[in-house]
């Protein structure tokens, strides 16, 4: 063995280092550091302690399969650690695990297919495991939720990394803490947790219902950190540029007018079918409310035949222009894949790339390569699903959402591909919308997730999320899709 083996490459900041002081006291725990703070230094130095105090045998890391690359980067670049990539062959798979390696990356798609051969070596080695991204295992009905629950007892250590827990519904959070506690600390059953932090539409009218949410909300991260650790950058990282948010207002181009309204009054009629407004998360209202989406951010998504240039294209144009011109570099955010083809396609010519889920894992990894090193690559164009983690792009500083999901995680984890440690300009997060739209709704729905999330890591106290609370995207919802004679 080499002596270096577990040493470390590279010095932790004053806030790494007082979590690692602390994670290193306890056999499970949360690394919920906000994005761009350094999660997976942390885990690498816990992974090194672990291995010199042989407290372990076998560190197995889970990531999601795009993210794989990026860890043996940076296992690389902060330890002197071997490590092997844990893939789908059974046979090399054994290997493996009884190898002498005591490093093994690996994708939750192997541990869906593989799970059991870790009951029997558990018998042999002594095991630990880091979620990397956990928030994939925030359904506890999923299929996968529940072999990682059956893998609870023969892990020696437990650890979770992620920045938000709990960014597209509070309720998220209550898995991912059940895989680390089994459940003691939340001590609820699942279907009563969600009952008490459930972002309902009926809040926007009921008072009482609205002091409960908040008191449920503010107990949860007492209740869980003694092993879980919460920092922000604008706590740690003072040096760091601020992010400055811009609202783009666009005007609606007439076709793309007139197909909104067409689907708008499908809508109205589904609604007034059913006889009342049904809930924004059940699968019909959400076509219907998909299809509104993409007419604003680009009506050939729905219509093959519409041909017009848009007024979000031309501010588009107009943007990444101005970019070019002060030799900076942005990312072009948009949910779907045509999208993302679309606009490349118009802009390849300035310097662009692109990554999206059908483009496969060694061409994306080029094509960020390209970005991140390349000065005449001055534009990214990606689907938030395909790269919106675990990414360094600080070579860009400008980050622009052409539309967005409904995910909160989708948004933070996208802008925050720019705006992390090494970043050293000014960033600039673009919010395109049109006025008297959906996409009114989908900013406002975005911002009531994002105070629940953070009043859930106790980023904001209890009187600041009542102050920015707005409940009023239920409202807003029901006037986009209703007349007033039906409200």
């Amino acid at each position: 063995m080499n002596k270096r083996e577990f040493d470390s490459k590279t010095t932790a900041f004053d806030f790494q280092s007082r979590a690692i002081k602390l994670l290193k006291k306890l056999d499970y725990g949360g690394i919920f550091f906000e994005q761009g703070l350094g999660k997976t230094k942390i885990a690498i130095e816990l992974i090194l302690y672990w291995l010199k105090e042989r407290q372990v045998d076998l560190v197995i890391v889970v990531t999601k399969k795009g993210l794989i690359k990026n860890w043996e980067e940076e296992i690389s670049l902060h330890s002197f650690l071997s490590h092997a990539v844990l893939q789908q062959n059974r046979k090399m798979s054994s290997a493996l695990f009884l190898s002498g390696i005591n490093l093994l990356i690996t994708n939750y798609e192997v541990i869906n297919s593989q799970h059991r051969k870790l009951l029997p070596l558990s018998r042999l080695k002594k095991l630990a495991i880091i979620l990397d991204e956990s928030a994939k295992i925030k359904n506890p009905n999923s299929k996968l939720s529940k072999i990682f629950f059956s893998l609870i007892d023969i892990f020696k250590k437990r650890f979770i990394l992620t920045g938000t827990p709990s960014a597209n519904r509070p309720y998220d959070i209550w898995s991912q803490i059940k895989f680390l506690d089994n459940g003691i600390s939340l001590n609820v059953p699942y279907e009563m947790f969600v009952e008490q932090t459930d972002l309902k539409n009926t809040l926007n009218d009921d008072v009482q219902g609205q002091e409960a949410f908040s008191d449920n909300l503010t107990s949860i991260f007492s209740k869980i950190d003694a092993f879980c650790i919460r920092e922000t950058k604008e706590e740690n990282l003072k040096d760091l540029p601020e992010k400055k948010f811009l609202e783009i207002k666009c005007p609606w181009e007439k076709n793309q007018k007139e197909l909104y309204e067409k689907f708008k009054e499908e809508f109205k009629a589904f609604v007034k079918k059913n006889n009342s407004m049904v809930e924004e998360n059940t699968s019909n209202i959400l076509k219907r409310i998909m299809r509104l989406m993409q007419v604003t951010s680009n009506p050939s998504l729905v219509d093959d035949n519409y041909s017009n240039i848009t007024e979000k294209y031309n501010e588009l144009k107009k943007l990444i222009y101005s970019i070019i011109e002060k030799d900076e570099k942005c990312i072009v955010w948009s949910s779907y894949v045509k999208n993302t083809d679309f606009l490349h396609s118009h802009f390849e010519k300035l310097g662009a790339v692109k990554i999206h889920g059908k483009i496969n894992i060694d061409k994306r990894n080029e094509n960020i390569y390209e970005f991140k090193n390349n000065k005449d690559i001055r534009i990214l164009f990606a689907t938030p699903q395909s790269c919106k983690e675990g990414l360094t792009l600080t070579v860009a500083n400008h980050c622009i959402f052409f539309d967005r999901t409904l995910s909160l995680d989708d948004y933070l984890q996208s802008q925050d591909r720019i705006h992390r440690i090494s970043q050293k300009k000014q960033c600039f997060i673009y919010n395109f919308i049109i006025e008297n739209s959906i996409d009114v709704w989908v900013d406002k729905l975005i911002d009531a997730k994002n105070n629940a999330a953070r009043v859930v890591m106790g980023d904001i106290n209890i009187d600041t999320f009542k102050d920015s609370m707005d409940y009023d995207f239920a409202a807003i919802i029901k006037s986009i899709l209703y007349d007033n004679k039906e409200k």
